[in-house]
């Protein structure tokens, strides 16, 4: 049985983007940039997947015609990488080649840790060949992180940093939250010192004004980062931060395949059923 909408329409735009542009144009009249992504994942046929890129082009290409402030983030599963790698690749490029067109963003979101190495490996390869058209996530919380971060900044790659929502076992990430805190902290020093506008999504008050404090001290611009926040979630602060000069972003997912989204922010760590339902009281 299809569980309703309502149970996620908190966390999520709307089940077609005709339904989300309401909501994005309200966050962008408040000044706050999109990133939109339409909600799916491990894609098993090519027909989907091939329907799927299509779906993300008429998304730029609707981003373009409604005037929205938006760049998109895409799954590399849902671009057919669990049926070929070369395949899924021909596909990001498809879209990406659209992307560039338009001077449009593509953010390739960061999966699962059975997914980390041939993300980052696609991503290289993409980064080298589109430029900042394209950008990728890395995780906090993961033990190989700190390579990672030290490899992409190096390339000057455009990279989200987060704490990371995905429940991972003790010898591949982190388990506590003060230890996924201060590592987070030192990576963002790194990209804060060698990429040109690195991206940090996280509610967390901690890290939020830690970053502010930090940047302030390093006499590091507001402009040359981005804070990113979850549809749904701390709206006033964001407009705050965008009144204080500092740049934002809300990620907007959409889309009919929304439970796994809605239940990995709840569900996958124990920390999250917590934090979430915490931080829907806060502005």
């Amino acid at each position: 049985m299809k569980l309703p909408f309502v149970l996620a329409k908190r966390f999520v735009a709307g089940e077609t983007f005709e339904e989300s542009i309401p909501k994005a144009k309200y966050l962008n009249h408040k000044n706050l940039k999109l990133t939109l992504d339409l909600l799916g994942e491990n894609v098993s046929d090519r027909a989907t997947a091939d329907a799927t890129v299509d779906a993300y082009i008429d998304l730029l290409n609707g981003i373009r015609e409604h005037g929205l402030i938006s760049s998109i983030s895409i799954k590399l599963t849902m671009m057919g990488l669990d049926i070929d790698r070369e395949y899924c690749v021909e596909n990001l490029y498809k879209l990406l080649d659209v992307a560039q067109k338009h001077n449009q963003f593509v953010n390739i979101d960061m999966e699962g840790s059975d997914y980390t190495q041939v993300t980052i490996d696609i991503f290289k390869d993409a980064f080298a060949k589109y430029g900042q058209t394209v950008g990728t996530v890395i995780q906090a919380m993961l033990h190989r992180t700190k390579d990672d971060i030290d490899e992409l900044a190096e390339l000057g790659a455009n990279i989200r940093l987060v704490k990371g929502a995905y429940g991972e076992p003790a010898d591949i990430a982190l388990q506590n939250m003060a230890d996924i805190r201060k590592a987070f902290k030192e990576y963002a020093k790194v990209l804060l010192a060698k990429t040109e506008r690195p991206r940090f999504g996280t509610h967390d008050d901690e890290l939020v004004n830690w970053l502010r404090e930090y940047t302030a001290a390093e006499n590091i611009a507001k402009d040359r980062f981005e804070f990113q926040m979850l549809y749904g979630l701390r709206e006033e602060t964001m407009v705050d931060l965008t009144k204080l000069g500092y740049l934002t972003r809300v990620y907007v997912p959409f889309g009919t395949d929304w439970f796994p989204y809605f239940s990995r922010r709840l569900m996958e760590r124990k920390e999250n059923v917590f934090f979430v339902l915490s931080t829907m009281f806060k502005k």
